[in-house]
């Protein structure tokens, strides 16, 4: 097999040093080639590129989706992939990546993730929600533009698991890999740009199931949007499938596969191909080897972009008055109706329709627009903070009722609908 072909060189992995940075000149990690692009960088024959082209395998050694998702933004806008592309692999700690396009009150149970310390991230490509975890190996195809082909890149992984497991999977209509029994074990994504693209995608090895489905367990009754929605699809780890499956060895299988491979034709080349590359390394993301590396970090990892980029939604939910709180003269089926338009993030506009009983104190009326003070606020429990301020300050000593609207309100904004407590 390929990986006892050349097990011995894994451990030949190179450091990449800065050997030297100036503004708006190029960037060289050894012998990596990075730059700033002008049309005298894509100057040169066709036939003169894909003779001169090698391939490398990076490998992450970082597992936090901030770090690991700035150095796949970093590599995009920086490193020049004309006779050099790259596979980049990565695994992060637990959790949940939304699309670009995506709203995370609509894709994640956000209260569960806090609970348990799951991450939320946004990345730059569109597509739908994944969960990661240390069972789940993320990979990077980095090209030019031209000859970007995610068919290529899942033909490739496909080749990896029959050589090395004879595992045989499908790429299906929507250009995910699945078993034979249809269920999902790769999502996939890309961006695409100029000069540069990129593909990248899933494979479940491992994954904890069971936090993948309450950590994607959705809520998404009475919220309108044009975000992008994810479509559920039935998944299964590759350990499933045959118990051999370990992440070091899928890794590197998946690595040779990619080193053996043309990278146009996307032909076998066979053994002799993998010596003509620059084979395995492993990556430190730091601002040392990545000049700018941290402040993509702290983009990615700002409230702003994680939840501020969302598309502009409303949700209204309504809630059953507990019969306490209600006039004996008064139906027992009357209900709270709580609208909330969102924009970037931040509440724009609350609308209570409220029934008389709890409409009697100062600051409350039918379908009156009220708490103003939560217009300007972001879509969180910063909001919940200032209803309580806000409703402690109304001359009323029913503080049952107000403590029923601050729940209300809490559950719309935590994403959380139990109809059973409605």
């Amino acid at each position: 097999m390929a990986q006892n072909f050349v097990q011995g060189s894994i451990v030949k992995l190179q450091r990449i040093a800065i050997t030297g940075m100036k503004r708006n000149k190029p960037l060289a990690l050894s012998s990596m080639k990075f730059c700033n692009y002008s049309s005298s960088a894509q100057q040169g024959s066709e036939e003169a590129k894909v003779a001169g082209t090698v391939k490398s395998v990076f490998i992450s050694q970082s597992n936090d989706i901030f770090t690991n998702l700035a150095l796949e933004d970093w590599l995009y806008r920086n490193f020049d992939f004309t006779n050099h592309h790259i596979l980049l692999l990565w695994q992060n700690s637990p959790a949940v990546v939304i699309g670009r396009h995506q709203n995370p009150w609509l894709e994640a149970n956000t209260a569960v993730l806090s609970e348990h310390g799951i991450e939320i991230a946004r990345r730059n490509s569109g597509g739908g929600t994944v969960y990661h975890d240390r069972g789940n190996l993320n990979l990077t195809f980095f090209t030019p533009r031209e000859h970007y082909s995610r068919k290529n890149n899942l033909q490739l992984i496909c080749r990896a698991l029959l050589r090395e497991w004879g595992l045989k999977t499908e790429i299906s209509p929507r250009e995910d890999i699945v078993s034979g029994n249809y269920k999902q074990i790769s999502g996939t994504a890309a961006k695409l740009g100029r000069p540069n693209a990129y593909h990248h995608c899933t494979l479940l090895v491992d994954v904890d199931k069971v936090k993948l489905g309450h950590a994607l367990h959705k809520h998404n009754k009475g919220i309108k949007t044009n975000a992008t929605q994810s479509i559920p699809s039935p998944v299964m780890n590759l350990c499933d499938l045959n118990s051999h499956v370990k992440m070091e060895k899928l890794l590197a299988s998946i690595g040779w596969e990619y080193l053996r491979t043309d990278p146009y034709s996307a032909e076998d080349k066979g053994e002799d191909f993998i010596g003509k590359q620059r084979g395995f390394q492993f990556i430190n993301p730091t601002d040392q080897w990545f000049p700018g590396l941290e402040k993509l970090r702290a983009e990615f990892a700002s409230w702003g972009w994680r939840f501020g980029k969302s598309p502009k939604f409303n949700v209204t939910r309504t809630f059953r008055v507990p019969r306490e709180l209600l006039s004996k003269d008064e139906l027992t089926d009357q209900e709270l109706s709580i609208t909330i338009d969102v924009n970037k993030g931040v509440v724009e506009d609350v609308l209570l329709t409220v029934p008389p009983r709890l409409a009697a104190a100062k600051g409350f009326s039918g379908q009156a627009q009220v708490v103003t003070s939560l217009r300007g606020q972001q879509f969180s429990e910063e909001a919940i903070t200032m209803l309580q301020k806000a409703l402690s300050e109304l001359e009323s000593p029913e503080q049952t009722r107000n403590e029923f609207v601050v729940h209300c309100m809490r559950t719309c904004i935590l994403a959380l609908e139990d109809e059973k407590n409605n």
